[in-house]
């Protein structure tokens, strides 16, 4: 999800009474949701990179967060993001420093012992070779080129080979992201598509550059969609976390080929942009006048002038618990109870209006898109379970 900075960082707090300080601080808003980022700051700091004398096993100690210090395995971003390992479990903490020590598992590319700081990640693979799992690099056509994808064969060959997941993952990440929700799909015998889209740095950006929260992402969907069709898709189950979630659902409505989605896996997904804009807007320090300001920015024609959106993005076609009766497809909700950037509670609502198609599962983790992370084995049962009831034609 987008990150905006303290709003005191933008604008004084004293300013904000006045009608132009407002407009500003929306305007400042409506861009940094629609202006794709190209770098994140490196704000945890890495305290210790060591190897233990008993048998040389590589750790790390950091700061004590809620993060930090949660069950799991996560990753670490760092030297600009050329660098990434991926992190066990916690081996020790210790409360008067402040301080965590948690296991190395892998260092995938740079120097972790010269790493200062870094970003923490849910991303537990950062390229699909470390799955163990064959596949191949593919190439999806969609309407401004070509976007690049991962296939992965079944395991097996059987009937399931025909049914094909597609993996799609959210603003501001990358299709690795998504390789977590692979294994369990390959092992039931799907095949496996990771699509990248439009803005992602993989895919070629839109003709404006900006995201538009899924309104055109979900074109590209399509385009995968088709070339899983094109190569013996019979029956499709579409995951999306975050924003590939509010894309599946769209997919879901929308796609010429909706009667052959089956199912819907979705992982923190955005299934109403202005209360998860709001929720991110108040945790980030703007006022509610900001937000909802900004907000109309997003929809209106003379907002464009500010968010540089080739057309308007219509938040009302993108909120699905309003069109609750528009789902046709069974649906699983894998969100987190302490998720602050898409409020659990908008999942939780469409469950409750719609419980004769929608399943949600709560996993007690911090932050966004780390239920993989904080219970594996939990999620991939739950998938594989959810996976196995959808009819078989």
């Amino acid at each position: 999800m987008m990150r905006i900075p303290k709003l005191l960082g933008v604008l004084s707090l004293a300013a904000l009474g006045t009608a132009s300080a407002t407009f500003l601080a929306a305007g400042y808003f409506a861009r940094r949701v629609v202006v794709p980022s190209t770098t994140r700051r490196e704000d945890l700091e890495v305290r210790r990179v060591f190897s233990t004398k008993e048998d040389g096993v590589l750790h790390i100690e950091l700061p004590s967060t809620p993060l930090t210090t949660a069950p799991g395995r996560y990753s670490l971003w760092f030297a600009s993001g050329k660098g990434h390992a991926c992190i066990g479990g916690v081996v020790d903490e210790d409360t008067r420093a402040g301080t965590v020590t948690r296991l190395v598992e892998r260092v995938d590319s740079g120097n972790l012992h010269d790493a200062r700081a870094g970003i923490w990640s849910g991303y537990a693979y950062s390229k699909p070779e470390q799955l163990g799992l064959p596949f191949e690099h593919v190439m999806v056509q969609v309407g401004d080129g070509i976007a690049p994808a991962w296939k992965f064969p079944p395991l097996t060959a059987g009937p399931t080979a025909s049914t094909w997941a597609i993996h799609v993952h959210g603003m501001g990440g990358k299709r690795a992201g998504v390789l977590r929700g692979v294994p369990v799909a390959q092992q039931l015998g799907l095949t496996s598509l990771v699509v990248s889209f439009r803005n992602d740095g993989d895919a070629p950006p839109s003709n404006d550059s900006r995201y538009s929260l899924g309104q055109n992402e979900w074109l590209d969907l399509e385009a995968a969609i088709q070339f899983a069709m094109d190569h013996g898709a019979e029956r499709l189950v579409l995951f999306g976390w975050s924003l590939g979630g509010s894309m599946a659902m769209r997919a879901a409505h929308l796609s010429v080929h909706s009667d052959r989605i089956v199912g819907l896996v979705l992982i923190a997904p955005v299934l109403d942009w202005a209360v998860t804009l709001t929720s991110n807007g108040s945790s980030s320090g703007l006022p509610r006048p900001v937000t909802r300001l900004g907000l109309r920015m997003l929809g209106s024609e003379t907002g464009r002038r500010v968010t540089g959106l080739k057309q308007p993005i219509d938040l009302s076609t993108l909120n699905w618990v309003a069109r609750a009766t528009d789902l046709k497809r069974p649906a699983l909700i894998l969100h987190g109870a302490r998720d602050k950037s898409t409020p659990l509670a908008v999942s939780e609502r469409l469950a409750e209006l719609r419980p004769d198609l929608v399943q949600l599962e709560r996993f007690d983790v911090p932050g966004h898109s780390l239920e993989w992370n904080g219970d594996t084995e939990k999620w991939e049962a739950t998938v594989s379970n959810f996976l196995k009831s959808l009819p078989a034609d």
